[in-house]
């Protein structure tokens, strides 16, 4: 999802600013025995750039499992920096955690901070992101494929909705990070829908139409300008990986003074909520965070406490909790209400506030 999500335009700049806050999430370590407090486990958390998720949703969420199972636990945020996230990591490891939940910056990072624990008796946890080949245990996410094909669906459906499906539409492609193995996945399932449509030449693709963003907003909104610039403003439809690169669209069709087109996202951030809501975005797809921590954070405890650890099924060749999906619109957004992912407050304000009513 890398969540996958965020920012650009209007409310986009201010998840920006919430992105940068929050650091480092810790949780109070319970002690063990009563000489010394023991740290039983870690969770790396990637960054706050490529999606304000990690602050608002996986952190607090973590921390609260740990917390209720009696498990001393730090939860950590890289920055953005591999070196950081390695450095956490050893931190943890010296520390006496034996099992860290690890959501990678880099599939580098991913792959060193694995060997490194398991070297030190630690086992590990992908969490969102598989690190393939690596000495993983298991693996915690959702079915990652499941969601670029739900973006691409979303994205023909938004199309057909506007009454240019028929006329051969162009459309562009934002791929999210291309070190991150999550991207590639999305980008398998979008194009599992999509490249038969450009074949058949039931869809266009934009000139220098498919390029990936680093789940960078701002890199995004270079390149769908530059994208624009190379297709003379006719884009007819994006498929944006998350609502970052989404919010980095809608700040470039504004500034060009051009009108909403089909545009997907993901992570259900509330400014990707918002612009659904405004008629900016088509949809997003929706991944209840609290599940996907409570699981992930679930096998840790087991791990600690020397229980069995239930999975659904493997990932490349990795024991694996695959949660499902849900492609989220103006026809469903209040589910992220009902299932107290975000709260009614954190979208229904401002100038968005009427859209609600």
């Amino acid at each position: 999802m890398r969540l996958i999500s965020p920012r650009r335009a209007g409310g986009v700049l201010l998840l920006l600013a919430i992105a940068t806050g929050a650091i480092t999430t810790t949780v109070a370590s319970a002690r063990t025995s009563t000489k010394s407090a023991t740290l039983q486990a870690c969770a790396l958390l990637p960054d706050t750039k490529s999606s304000t998720r990690y602050t608002l949703f996986d952190a607090p969420y973590l921390t609260a499992a740990f917390k209720a199972a009696g498990v001393s636990a730090q939860v950590l945020n890289a920055q953005g920096n591999s070196a950081r996230q390695k450095s956490q990591a050893e931190g943890c490891l010296a520390k006496g955690a034996k099992v860290i939940v690890l959501d990678p910056f880099t599939t580098a990072a991913g792959t060193a901070i694995t060997a490194e624990a398991v070297s030190q008796g630690a086992k590990v946890i992908d969490y969102d992101r598989l690190v393939p080949g690596s000495k993983v245990s298991y693996y915690v996410s959702f079915d990652n494929v499941k969601v670029g094909q739900l973006q691409a669906q979303g994205l023909i459906s938004a199309l057909k909705a506007k009454g240019v499906y028929a006329n051969k539409p162009t459309v562009a492609e934002l791929n999210g990070g291309i070190t991150d193995n999550n991207g590639h996945l999305f980008k398998q399932g979008y194009d599992s829908v999509l490249s038969p449509l450009y074949k058949s030449g039931a869809l266009k693709k934009a000139a220098a139409g498919d390029q990936w963003t680093d789940w960078d907003p701002v890199k995004g909104r270079t390149i769908f300008d530059q994208m624009l610039a190379r297709n003379a403003n006719k884009i007819d439809g994006v498929l944006a990986a998350n609502d970052g690169l989404a919010g980095a669209v809608i700040a470039s069709l504004q500034a060009h003074g051009l009108k909403p087109i089909p545009l997907t996202g993901q992570d259900a951030t509330p400014t990707g909520v918002q612009f659904i809501l405004a008629g900016w975005q088509s949809g997003t797809v929706y991944k209840a965070i609290k599940p996907e921590a409570d699981a992930a954070a679930k096998v840790a405890i087991a791990i600690v406490k020397g229980q069995t650890v239930k999975t659904n099924g493997k990932v490349s060749g990795t024991p694996s909790i695959l949660l499902k999906p849900i492609w989220l619109t103006k026809s469903n957004y209040t589910k992220v209400f009902t299932d107290k992912f975000l709260k009614k407050s954190d979208v229904c304000t401002g100038q968005y506030a009427k859209y609600c009513k």
